[in-house]
């Protein structure tokens, strides 16, 4: 085949795991009861000019770094293609095993990683570039409303997690549709969209929540494989008739119909398909780290801890990191650090580029970046090659809240507060390399 030619393949694997295996995303001990829709990781393979790229998403929470990196890896040695080539997303479904390992909501799942995950991503990568053929896409999109801004704040002041109809969110759904150039058959139906996958609450289903219902809709709609990459979510969660951000499947059922039928309105708006034109480039992304209060504020911290060992979540994690950082100290070590530094690889075909973020970064900063990018369709991706908990808008930093806890706590040298603009400005610097 010729190489100028821009090629793409597509395939999926089912993941499922058996009842009774915990669910990530709540409580460490919520244990799932039933199945009420498969989980399953889909690849987009694309190659041309010979450079391939494969994009990769799980119907999963979240992928620690380390375990994701050792998956890009294991997939870059059984296809023969550049790890740093392969993008891995989450969609973020609370309702599906623990493969983040953060501290406070339970341990990694190895059984179910080695067992099933870990096996079926690999199929699905191996699958999708065996089935490479000439491709053309089209691109549509439209306002949905599944998302709203979760941070929702109280008659005091204080944020929790709910609905506030006054805070940012993406409105914009995307559906890249790539076919067949020669025999003009789907080969994928991409959604793009940021919205937490919690519409299902910790009601026991193993499930994919509100997208699933979109995708099978879509996907039985076309004729066409269909899956979901999931956009800037850090502060957006599903917009119930409850008024809430968490429900039960009911809930999900009447969200994903929402979706589907927001899918499909983009999926018919799209224009003509052309060729697309692939483009892969990775360069490193380096952010700034906040330095270590002394010790004498840490162990003041310490000592109002009662109990510790029964805290979980957001507790556990504040608790544990500053445990963690008063034995850096006292063990002599620097309180100052070197900027976090990750591999970044854009990917782009055409008009359309996806941007990864290890990070649930906040709505606002896809925003932004959208509005800078010369690229018309641009896509930033949550949860991508690995997972550092919450990146807030620096403007929310001063109201508090669990993402901001989270953001904050989740690692020994927390970011900067100003980490927004400084990955933004990355990212642009490595975009404009591209065109």
């Amino acid at each position: 085949m010729n190489k100028d030619i821009f090629t793409a393949g597509a395939a999926r694997e089912i993941t499922t795991p058996e009842i009774g295996t915990f669910l990530y995303g709540y409580r460490p001990d919520n244990a799932s009861t039933c199945v009420n829709d498969d989980l399953s990781v889909t690849a987009l393979a694309v190659s041309q000019n010979g450079q391939t790229a494969l994009m990769l998403t799980a119907e999963i929470g979240d992928i620690q770094t380390a375990l994701c990196n050792e998956l890009a890896g294991r997939i870059a040695e059984e296809c023969g293609i550049d790890k740093k080539n392969i993008l891995i997303s989450s969609t973020h479904t609370h309702s599906a095993p623990n493969l983040s390992g953060v501290v406070g909501w339970g341990d990694i799942d190895t059984e179910y990683y080695n067992g099933i995950f870990e096996p079926a991503a690999i199929r699905a990568a191996k699958n999708a570039l065996a089935s490479l053929a000439p491709a053309e896409i089209a691109i549509g999109t439209t306002e949905s409303k599944v998302g709203i801004n979760r941070r929702q704040q109280h008659p005091n002041g204080e944020i929790g997690l709910g609905q506030n109809p006054h805070g940012c969110y993406d409105p914009t759904m995307t559906v890249l549709s790539i076919r067949n150039s020669e025999t003009k058959e789907g080969i994928l139906n991409l959604i793009h969209y940021g919205c937490h996958g919690t519409s299902a609450g910790v009601g026991g289903e193993i499930t994919r929540d509100w997208s699933g219902i979109m995708i099978d809709r879509v996907q039985a709609e076309t004729g066409t494989l269909t899956a979901f990459w999931n956009g800037a979510i850090g502060d957006v969660g599903p917009r119930l008739t409850n008024g809430e951000t968490t429900g039960n499947i009911k809930f999900t059922n009447e969200l994903g119909g929402v979706a589907a039928f927001d899918a499909m309105r983009a999926y018919r708006s799209k224009g003509g398909y052309h060729p697309g034109r692939l483009e892969v480039i990775s360069d490193k992304v380096s952010l700034p780290r906040k330095s270590m209060p002394c010790a004498e504020e840490v162990k003041a911290k310490l000592d109002e801890y009662t109990e510790p060992e029964k805290l979980i979540n957001i507790q556990r994690l504040e608790y544990e990191h500053y445990k963690a950082v008063y034995e850096h100290l006292k063990n002599g070590g620097n309180p100052h650090a070197d900027n976090f530094e990750f591999e970044q690889t854009l990917v782009s075909l055409g008009d359309v580029i996806f941007i990864p973020f290890p990070f649930e970064m906040f709505s606002e900063i896809a925003l932004r970046l959208r509005e800078y990018s010369d690229y018309p369709y641009t896509l930033s991706l949550s949860c991508t090659n690995g997972y550092t908990v919450y990146l807030p808008s620096e403007d929310q930093l001063c109201r508090g809240g669990y993402e901001v806890g989270c953001f904050r706590f989740g690692s020994l040298f927390p970011l900067a507060d100003n980490t927004d603009q400084h990955i933004i400005a990355e990212n642009l610097r490595i975009m404009n390399k591209m065109r």
